[in-house]
């Protein structure tokens, strides 16, 4: 896998936020023209783009601000089993105090934070633009 993609809303929020979880922004670029509407099936596309880089270099999420055509809405409050709605877990290290770090940056619990047997620590935070992240602490 490459990259996942989200579109957002609020760009510095969404860098801001997945940079709390440790990513690192790779870079950041607009995109627009023919090529660009052809490829996703849109007219007129202009959109910011950054590429986030998880920290051991495997991952990627690409965040993408659409300035035209507008975004359509969707429920950014949308349970998670919403279909289409999808969830993006980390392994962390220290689940509370990623919950910490994460609360000033607009991050809330969903749920609860649960203990899973005795193998992890799990919680699903919903971020900026609905996003849904589960974090996940492997117990000793």
């Amino acid at each position: 896998m490459d990259n996942i993609a989200i579109v957002v809303d609020d760009l510095a929020a969404a860098k801001t936020f997945f940079a709390e979880l440790g990513l690192e922004l790779e870079g950041e670029a607009t995109v627009e023209g023919s090529t660009v509407d052809r490829l996703v099936g849109l007219e007129g596309v202009r959109s910011d783009i950054a590429m986030m880089r998880t920290p051991d270099g495997h991952g990627r999420i690409e965040l993408t601000k659409y300035h035209t055509p507008s975004s359509r809405d969707s429920d950014p409050r949308a349970p998670a089993n919403t279909l289409g709605a999808h969830r993006i877990m980390f392994a962390v290290d220290d689940i509370d105090d990623i919950l910490d770090r994460m609360r000033p940056h607009g991050a809330e619990l969903i749920g609860e934070l649960v203990r899973y047997e005795n193998s992890y620590r799990l919680c699903y935070l919903r971020g900026p633009a609905g996003i849904i992240v589960a974090l996940a602490e492997q117990t000793k």
